[in-house]
Order: structure tokens, then C-alpha cells, then sequence
């Protein structure tokens, strides 16, 4: 193939296998997200993180500057709010919410579990200098202060459950 650009992903050059043990839990917005695949082991291309999350957790409305985030949803349901619209994401459910779209989610069953896949690590980095604040969540303006620094605008509160 002519003219062909190498992917991000050629930046990975050695093989990483994590285990429960091995992958760093990160206390946010009152959960624990799991890091499966750091920044870090992925030449910064993108990470994965898992979230086992109540009815009512969410993430305030916003904006990824540069990165993708993909939801990939394990067990129960969310609401996935992006550009006005809302979606229901079952277990089964992918949602791809591209860089520079306004979106945000919340957990609408019991509880749910779900794998995010961030493009960069910018959303990992987000997470742990947010969960470095304390051991509660960062108020608002904080928090969107700390958010900034990584990428991210929130423009707005949480989905209602």
C-alpha cells in the first residue's frame, strides 16, 4: 500500500500482560476504576479501564479536547449523553463518543460494569490527579480546574439517573 502512515499503535513495542494484581485501582467520583492497560504500557496511544459503578454514578457533561473515549458496557445499563441526543447502552453496547463532542453518562440500573478505552492517556493521568485531591470527590470547580489541565472541559452537570 502506497503512501501508507504507521499507526499509533506502532509506538508499542514491548508486550504487556496485567493482572488483578498488577493493575492500579484509582478511587474516582466516589467509584474505583481499575486500570487494565496504562498510557504508560501503550507508548501513550490509548489506555482501558474498568468500572463496576451504582445506579446514579456518572461523569459530569464534557469535553475531550484531542481524545476518543469508548464505552463498552459489560453489565447493567447507562445513559450515554452526547450532542443533546440520549442513548441507552445495555450490556453488549458500545458507544464511540469522537474528541471535540459534548457527552457525558450515568449508571441507570442497580449497577453496572463497563470497560472505557481512552485514545491517549490523558483521561488516566485526569483520574489519578483528581483522586490525588483526597480521598472525597473534588468540588466542582475544582475538579473542572484539574479536568482542564488534562484536555478535558466539563460544561456541565451529570446526566440525572
Amino acid at each position: 500500500m502506497t503512501g501508507a502512515q504507521p499507526s499509533p499503535a506502532s509506538r508499542i513495542v514491548t508486550p504487556v500482560i496485567t493482572t488483578p494484581q498488577t493493575q492500579r485501582l484509582i478511587p474516582f467520583l466516589g467509584q474505583s476504576y481499575r486500570v487494565l492497560v496504562s498510557g504508560q504500557d501503550t507508548g501513550g496511544t490509548f489506555a482501558v479501564m474498568e468500572t463496576g459503578a451504582a445506579r446514579g454514578h456518572g461523569s459530569p457533561m464534557h469535553v475531550h479536547r484531542n481524545d476518543c473515549e469508548v464505552f463498552l458496557v459489560l453489565e447493567g445499563t447507562l445513559r450515554v449523553v452526547v450532542d443533546g441526543q440520549e442513548h441507552e447502552a445495555g450490556a453488549g453496547s458500545a458507544a464511540v463518543l469522537p474528541a471535540g463532542r459534548p457527552h457525558g453518562f450515568v449508571v441507570t440500573s442497580e449497577a453496572a460494569r463497563y470497560l472505557t478505552l481512552h485514545h491517549g492517556p490523558t483521561f488516566e493521568e485526569f483520574t489519578a490527579a483528581a483522586a490525588g485531591e483526597g480521598d472525597g470527590i473534588p468540588d466542582p470547580s475544582r475538579l473542572a480546574e484539574i479536568a482542564a489541565a488534562y484536555g478535558i472541559d466539563i460544561i456541565g452537570p451529570p446526566p440525572a439517573p
